[in-house]
């Protein structure tokens, strides 16, 4: 099948949309894919540290869900896949560090118990009180997580173990994110009528199989990024489209260097702010629903320090709210995922929803502070033989109360020929963007109707 299809944004979306329309199309259509980048892969980026490879941006993904693992698998990379080595998370909450909670969905716990010393004992009370109490609830309801999670449990919960959890997935916090984007699962169990919030999290607990909840890549997120480049066999045009207009049944782009491109179809690849923009004359409706979503912006500082730096054997830390650290969360990478060598690999990210820290704080403040708090958490004075300094500005979308309503409006608003992908619709991790992209792929070459 021929045909010219453009991808604007060469993210993993974008990457995965251009792959997956030339399995679909094959060796004769034209695929374009633009991004003024450096170079493609969006927030998977691979550093050199301390000379050896490491993600900067996304990391890792889950092993449960099955985009990522899949596309590994046809891409020919299977045995690049590893685990993590099964070392567990600190959190760190009343100025110390505390082991993770086990029996939670995303921070939300189970049982009282698993909080023991994390939260008061008033709260302890309060969480093991909570299945006898009155539950109004209404299906179809997306109130923030800190609403529920703080009725039903107490605000310690909220700020000590769902904060730090939605902090390190979204840069957000329990206040801003809803509750069928953080938990699914758990709404759907009330949505069936589970009597109470520690029912709902009972019912929906992943089973432990006994393998690694989190996978990566051996030589970093830049492997799967080479070879969705080489198997999608696209012309990369390192440029920004402006312009986005119908022509008849097809597109035409107008990038910021004056040139224009003619398409049948548009995967449309970019954050929903970009898209917002860019849609505005063609798909208004699109645009307004894009225009309510939200972000946050992080970066990440990323240390190669001695080997034998005195760090604990766990995976890294998560920082509960309102606690005088700088970082949101630190990660032992090579703790994490049992990586040798003569130094040792960690990273630290920093910014909130928000905040302007990720875009108004220098490098240099940046490295100060990710000292300062090694300092604080492990009582160890770094002293780093590489640092890499990274940002993510706008990169990390909020899924607030109601998003999936957001999402369905977005996507009812496009033309026939323009469909959307990124990590602002199902989901923001990296098996969610996979399948976004292939959605989206399958809209747009899927037979229309004459």
């Amino acid at each position: 099948m021929s045909g010219s299809y453009c991808v604007v944004g060469g993210g993993i979306s974008g990457l995965t949309a251009a792959y997956r329309l030339r399995r679909a199309l094959g060796g004769d259509a034209a695929i374009t894919v633009f991004d003024p980048a450096d170079r493609l892969g969006g927030i998977l980026r691979t550093e050199r540290v301390g000379g050896q490879p490491m993600d900067v941006g996304a990391e890792a993904f889950v092993v449960r869900r099955p985009e990522a693992v899949d596309l590994l698998d046809e891409l020919g990379l299977a045995e690049r896949r590893v685990g993590t080595t099964g070392a567990r998370p600190l959190i760190y909450s009343q100025a110390r560090l505390h082991p993770l909670p086990a029996g939670t969905v995303n921070g939300i716990p189970s049982s009282a118990p698993s909080m023991s010393g994390l939260v008061d004992a008033a709260t302890l009370g309060r969480m093991e009180s909570e299945p006898a109490r009155p539950l109004d609830w209404r299906p179809g309801a997306d109130p923030p997580v800190a609403g529920l999670v703080g009725d039903r449990f107490g605000a310690q919960v909220v700020t000590r173990s769902v904060d730090p959890m939605l902090a390190g997935v979204y840069a957000g916090s329990a206040a801003t994110i809803g509750l069928r984007s953080a938990v699914p699962g758990v709404a759907a169990a009330l949505d069936r009528g589970a009597t109470s919030l520690t029912e709902a999290v009972r019912t929906v607990l992943p089973p432990n199989p006994g393998g690694p909840v989190f996978g990566a890549v051996d030589g970093g997120y830049r492997v799967l990024v080479d070879e969705l480049i080489g198997q999608g066999r696209f012309r990369w045009r390192a440029t920004a489209v402006e312009r986005l207009e119908r022509d008849g049944h097809g597109w035409v782009l107008r990038d910021d260097e004056g040139a224009v491109c003619h398409a049948d179809g548009v995967v449309l690849a970019l954050p929903a702010p970009r898209m917002a923009r860019l849609v505005a004359a063609v798909a208004p409706r699109t645009a307004a629903a894009a225009s309510r979503i939200t972000t946050a912006s992080s970066a990440v500082v990323a240390l190669a320090v001695p080997g034998g730096t005195p760090l604990p054997q766990q995976s890294g830390v998560l920082v509960a709210s309102g606690e005088r650290l700088h970082a949101k969360a630190v990660t032992l990478s090579s703790r994490k995922w049992g990586r040798g060598g003569n130094v040792e690999l960690l990273r630290l990210s920093f910014g909130r929803f928000g905040d302007d820290t990720a875009r108004d704080t220098s490098d240099e403040q940046l490295l100060a502070w990710a000292l300062s708090d090694l300092a604080t958490l492990f009582d160890v004075e770094v002293d780093p033989v590489d640092v890499c300094v990274h940002r993510w500005l706008e990169a990390m979308p909020q899924y607030g109360p109601g998003h999936a309503t957001l999402v369905a409006e977005l996507r009812a608003g496009l033309p026939p020929g323009l469909v959307l992908a990124g990590s602002y619709l199902d989901g923001i991790g990296v098996p969610a963007c996979i399948g976004a992209a292939g959605r989206a792929v399958a809209e747009l070459t899927a037979p229309r109707p004459a």
